[in-house]
């Protein structure tokens, strides 16, 4: 992060960092840099450090000085979607003969990418339950290289405490890596927490309009920072501009966005909470929540994601999701809309028969900044 940034509050950075006028014409917004190539003044001659729109384009940079100047860490880095940014950081830091630490809750795709993928390669992972030291420090052997952690997690809401884990991480000599897209930055500040390397899907709160696919690393190391960039050209996944733009855009309203998220969530929890069909909430602001007291430490609020479990198995669950209306039926989340989908065979259909496998009576919510009262009129009628 620029010092220029530094001091500012994180509304003011997510508008600003990045943002500059352009020098050309004084347009306020970054323009997108459409191009593939460009002029060298002489053999070697790059105006700006760009040569080639693989290893750099001006639009791209402007999201990534904005993405490091929201986590506070060093370099940012933007990516074709979420599962490019893991790959690139995976193949980074890793070499086959090496082990992880993945948690027992996490997106099927993250699961997808280590079991189908990356162990292939010669990488080996064993699953723990992160809220629960002693579970992470068990799963650890002499060749674990990475401990990765999803907190809030994806679909059971669960809670890992950050600095704690970074604590265990750095005892062992290992990296730590957050997922922190459930949180975004503005709700969650993992590097600042003792995390290495902070993960996202830009698709979801960064963007925050369901019209672009993202990822991004954030590392706090500069070194570190260099050796994923250097990667990210290598592989070549990278954020075209007009992604980049439409984050950069998305990332404008994300503090406000993330404030009617949270107060919504909050309202549809305690509705669901109450409703005699629904048999759990699995809501991080509620106070039975088993991880409540570590989110309200590290997190500003407790996001738009909630999870729940119904009545009557599967079939039922099922079938509250065909009968929602204003929450469309569909993958994906943190847009502006609200989304309702059944993880067991939807999100996490990969992760079935392993020890990530989510309950078959679960429901997982994207609550969106609709009027809440709107969503939970929709979730009573759903419910029956």
């Amino acid at each position: 992060m620029s010092d220029q940034h530094s001091h500012q509050n994180f509304e003011t950075r997510a508008i600003h960092a990045g943002n500059t006028a352009d020098p050309l014409t004084g347009a306020v917004v970054p323009p997108i840099y459409q191009v593939s190539t460009y002029k060298q003044d002489g053999v070697g001659g790059l105006r700006g450090g760009y040569e080639y729109s693989r290893s750099a384009n001006p639009t791209r940079t402007a999201l990534e000085e904005n993405l490091a100047a929201l986590e506070g860490g060093r370099r940012g880095l933007a990516f074709a979607s979420g599962l490019a940014a893991e790959d690139c950081l995976l193949r980074t830091l890793l070499a086959p003969g090496d082990h992880v630490v993945i948690p027992n809750d996490a997106y099927g795709g993250t699961f997808r990418l280590f079991a189908k993928v990356v162990q292939r390669w010669g990488v080996d992972f064993s699953v723990a339950d992160t809220s629960d030291l002693a579970s992470v420090r068990g799963a650890l052997n002499d060749r674990t290289k990475l401990i990765w952690v999803e907190t809030p997690s994806n679909p059971l809401l669960g809670i890992t405490d950050i600095e704690s884990v970074a604590g265990v991480a750095r005892q062992a000599g290992v990296k730590l890596v957050v997922d922190n897209t459930f949180a975004s930055p503005y709700l969650q500040q993992p590097l600042a927490l003792g995390a290495d390397v902070v993960v996202h899907s830009l698709t979801k709160y960064m963007g925050g309009h369901s019209d672009v696919v993202g990822g991004a690393l954030i590392a706090a190391d500069a070194e570190l920072g260099e050796e994923l960039a250097y990667h990210q050209n290598a592989m070549g996944a990278v954020a075209g501009p007009f992604d980049s733009w439409i984050v950069l855009r998305g990332i404008k309203t994300l503090a406000v966005r993330m404030d009617r998220h949270s107060e919504n969530a909050t309202r549809v929890a305690d509705f669901l909470t109450r409703h005699p069909k629904v048999t759990q909430v699995l809501y991080p602001g509620l106070a039975e929540h088993p991880g409540h007291e570590i989110a309200a430490k590290q997190m500003r609020s407790f996001g738009g994601m909630i999870s729940f479990r119904v009545e009557g198995g599967e079939e039922a669950a099922v079938g509250v999701c065909d009968r929602a209306k204003l929450f469309t039926l569909g993958e994906s989340l943190g847009g502006v809309e609200s989304l309702i989908e059944h993880p067991g065979r939807m999100t996490h259909a990969s992760v079935a028969g392993s020890a990530l496998e989510v309950p078959a009576d679960l429901v997982r919510l994207s609550v969106g900044i609709e009027n809440a009262d709107d969503l939970i009129a929709d979730l009573r009628e759903a419910l029956g």
